[in-house]
């Protein structure tokens, strides 16, 4: 039964009446602005006189759509996403079918590990040598990491991989350290006879080749860091890529947790293995907006470190009491650094010091060095164990690790040295190692 309208009652708008609320008059702000934006601008480091003209030159009136939104999801603009924009030039750098921004490096391991089937009970084979990350991430998963000895090249020693292999074991995760390669064709081959997946990180090589073919592409994972601490990036931020659709969908639940990633958000398993808990890690619209060019620069910035790196170690004599770090791929190698092995301490303390009075920076351990996150048996996160503080591994466990790079010279080679800079560095590591070592042509060759 319907009510009578008393004097002075509207009509309901359901009946025909006016709406109450016909609609909002106050201006609404954008939740992101031009404050936000100056703040960006500030960190990018501009001066103060330029930063006046930015701000003069903007205003919240000028956003399109209410203003940005900086996550990859809920975009207002058509055009695609700067983190689609970044995975898309990733896909096409890369040759690979898939490839996920995500928000760091570390990030992108942890993903490909639970791609992999990382988990409690299982283990994943890892180099001895390289930053603790790769091994953290891998741990997060409940997974045990195996530290796996290196070789002259300060990579994974591939020979020494089969031993480590047991019943729990599900990958091998090499990681392609400070500029150099790993021996992927031994590497895969060994994997493959014992069926596991192989994790290649790439943090400190990307761009990077193994006999023509990009490191990350050559295993079932490959994974990045593209970050300020890395040769491009410009904050924190990550890349993963793979051509297995499977493991690129279980990446994305790890780093996606939300479900945002899927076409039908909340549907049941489209098969096994697909949905577990996750995290989110996917990169801020700010950082791939950075990342995207910053990419674009890749290929130019590992021509112009190889040019140096050839040229630097094309004019470098052969001494009998050092060797050079191997080589795996002479074409492929990025080569920022430059890293010999001296037969003794106390000669690497005498090169070492020698070298930095000429004006070429340098680094040497020696054995008494402080603890060091890029050693196995002081990655004191991974290696005690949770129930009564005692160590899994101890220095001897690895011990070409231990011996390389505690008596390493290493000479970092900047990409902007010119012809006559890689001349001068050249002929003053030559001026030292000429002091000190005896000039052989036989000996070890810098390539």
């Amino acid at each position: 039964m319907s009510k009578t309208k008393r004097a002075g009652e509207q009509e309901l708008a359901v009946n025909g009446g006016p709406k109450a609320f016909a609609g909002m008059t106050g201006k609404p702000q954008p939740k992101i602005g031009v404050d936000e934006f100056m703040s960006v601008a500030e960190r990018f480091g501009f001066t103060g006189e330029a930063l006046g003209r930015i701000r003069a030159a903007v205003s919240n009136d000028d956003f399109v759509g209410g203003g940005p939104n900086l996550a990859r999801y809920l975009c207002a603009f058509p055009e695609p996403t700067k983190s689609e924009q970044f995975e898309a030039a990733a896909r096409e750098m890369f040759g690979v079918r898939h490839a996920l921004s995500i928000s760091s490096g570390t990030a992108a391991v942890h993903a490909a590990a639970a791609a992999v089937g990382a988990a409690p009970g299982k283990e994943v084979i890892v180099p001895a040598i390289g930053f603790m990350a790769t091994s953290a991430a891998l741990a997060m998963t409940g997974a045990t990491p195996v530290f796996c000895d290196v070789d002259e090249s300060f990579q994974m020693d591939p020979g020494k991989i089969e031993p480590l292999i047991t019943a729990r074991t599900v990958a091998v995760a090499p990681t392609h350290q400070w500029g150099g390669v790993c021996d992927m064709e031994a590497i895969v081959a060994v994997a493959g006879r014992h069926g596991l997946k192989v994790i290649e990180d790439c943090a400190q090589s990307p761009g990077g080749r193994y006999r023509g073919r990009y490191v990350g592409t050559i295993g079932d994972v490959g994974c990045f860091s593209i970050s300020a601490y890395k040769i491009i990036g410009g904050g924190e931020g990550g890349l993963l890529v793979t051509d297995d659709e499977a493991l690129y969908d279980r990446a994305r639940q790890l780093a996606e947790c939300g479900g945002l990633w899927r076409e039908d958000r909340f549907a049941p398993p489209r098969y096994e293995g697909e949905l577990f808990v996750g995290t989110n890690y996917r990169m801020s619209e700010l950082e791939a907006a950075v990342d995207v060019v910053q990419l674009a620069k890749l290929e130019d910035v590992v021509r112009r470190h190889r040019k140096v790196f050839a040229r630097v170690t094309g004019r470098l004599g052969t001494f009998r009491e050092i060797v050079p770090r191997r080589v795996t791929d002479a074409e492929g190698w990025i080569g920022y650094e430059l890293r010999f092995y001296p037969e003794t301490h106390e000669l690497g303390r005498q090169i070492a010091a020698a070298l930095t009075a000429e004006g070429i920076g340098c680094g040497y351990r020696g054995p008494d060095a402080a603890p060091d996150w890029h050693v196995y048996h002081h990655m004191f996160p991974v290696i005690l164990d949770p129930a009564t503080g005692e160590p899994r591994y101890r220095r001897g466990d690895c011990p070409i690790a231990d011996d390389l790079y505690d008596r390493s010279v290493r000479v970092g080679l900047d990409q902007w040295l010119s012809q006559a800079d890689c001349d001068a560095v050249a002929a003053g590591i030559n001026k030292v190692l000429s002091a000190y070592c005896t000039p052989d042509e036989r000996a070890a060759k810098w390539l």
